[in-house]
């Protein structure tokens, strides 16, 4: 079976930390902080890899992180930037956010796609002295990288799919006009995925063609082959619907089409509207044209375009093909998906939101800047210490506590940072 649906997690690299180093040098009485910086951690990026048509490279590994950024380190040395994570994907690739589903990204209109962008490094001591501050015993920690779960969804790029029941001869027309080779046998379901194959006509006039799996009664409900058939049909521009009008398997050619055309209606109706040509296989098993007169009829009152073919004998195979391309030269481009996913925005410097909440006494602040400010204190230095004492009282959170109820004495738990509250 065709792999081309699947849940994934991406994390990107963290940013190295900077270092808080001190230059120390014979005859060098006032070396100054020399804490390097840490190095940028590795995104996380998709690229399109024409040489596949499945996403069987994640079937077995579903959780990605790329390199984490290296540490600064003394001399001002900068921390290794962590590698990027190229991961690949066949052309048509939707990615989707996994809890809203929300497209992200359609890779049909990019080469590549960077999906997590690895955290920033932090800054070594060296960028913290100042004339009042010579001594800077800090430095600051680097930024986690972006993580997301994402559902990537493959929609195969055709121009001209072939649609209709099993076994009415969609992978024998494919073979007909093209280098591809599907699995042609005389029973149902013998093609389990879809097969594409490029169809030259002559010089520069070509186009792409999909055999679809067949469709079975029930299929836009997820029946048979079901969605893995109809979501690779969504981007065709052109479907030619092949029907058996031998009658050999005692089958309705009329009632076969009403039935493929109301699954692809069920399923979408922007896709049951599309331009169909109905490709009226097995001619040459007919032996009585009359046979035929009941089925003509119909395409006439629905107005269907109709080419009688066999796509083993090649009779006016080649009057389809013609047909399919000048119809394919009236019709707007393969359909893309445009971006709904809007990112929402964890760094925005103006963001300070916090919870204050007393639990048994205990009184517990949480915030997501909090935590990232927290990252670039060091506890045990008095300035630094001081600079986060600052922070509190500038941004509410001092005010915050003491409208809770808190006093001096009362403990007060910051993540893993635990003092005693004095007012």
């Amino acid at each position: 079976m065709l792999f081309d649906n699947v849940r994934i997690t991406l994390t990107a690299g963290n940013g190295g930390n900077g270092c808080v180093s001190f230059h120390r040098e014979k005859y060098v009485s006032h070396g100054g902080p020399d804490g390097g910086d840490g190095g940028r951690g590795g995104s996380i990026i998709f690229r399109i890899d024409e040489g596949m048509n499945t996403l069987t490279y994640y079937k077995y590994k579903r959780k990605f992180k790329a390199e984490n950024g290296g540490d600064g380190a003394k001399k001002k040395f900068h921390g290794k930037n962590g590698e990027d994570l190229i991961l690949p994907v066949p052309p048509g690739t939707i990615i989707k956010d996994a809890e809203s589903g929300l497209v992200i990204q359609d890779m049909s209109t990019v080469d590549e796609y960077r999906i997590c962008k690895g955290g920033k490094g932090g800054w070594g001591n060296k960028h913290f002295a100042t004339p009042t501050r010579q001594i800077p015993r800090f430095a600051k920690a680097g930024i986690e990288g972006e993580e997301k779960e994402v559902i990537l969804e493959l929609k195969l790029i055709a121009d001209v799919g072939f649609v209709g029941l099993p076994n009415v001869g969609k992978s024998s027309l494919l073979s007909a006009i093209s280098a591809a080779r599907p699995k042609v046998a005389d029973y149902h379901f013998t093609t389990l995925e879809p097969s594409i194959g490029v169809v030259e006509l002559s010089d520069e006039r070509a186009f792409v063609a999909a055999d679809m799996p067949g469709l079975i009664e029930g299929a836009s409900y997820g029946l048979g082959l079901g969605h893995e058939f109809l979501r690779h049909v969504d981007r065709c521009r052109l479907l030619i619907h092949v029907v058996d009008v031998s009658g050999r398997e005692g089958r309705d050619p009329i009632a076969d089409i009403e039935l493929i055309n109301n699954e692809l209606m069920q399923y979408s109706p922007e896709l049951a509207s599309r331009k169909q040509i109905i490709a009226a296989n097995k001619i040459d098993l007919v032996e009585d044209e009359s046979d035929l007169d009941a089925f003509r009829q119909y395409a006439d009152e629905k107005g269907y375009l109709v080419v009688y073919i066999s796509a083993v004998t090649g009779k006016n195979v080649k009057t389809l093909v013609e047909t399919a391309y000048t119809e394919l030269t009236a019709l707007p481009p393969i359909k893309v998906y445009e971006a709904e996913y809007v990112e929402e925005t964890f760094d925005d410097p103006t963001n300070h939101d916090f919870t204050v909440k007393n639990v048994n006494g205990v009184f517990v602040v949480e915030g997501d800047w909090l935590y990232r400010v927290m990252g670039n204190i060091n506890f045990g230095d008095r300035e630094s210490l001081m600079y986060f004492q600052r922070v509190l009282r500038n941004n509410g959170v001092i005010k915050a506590l003491e409208e809770k109820g808190a006093t001096d004495g009362d403990t007060v738990f910051i993540y893993d940072f635990e003092f005693d509250f004095v007012t």
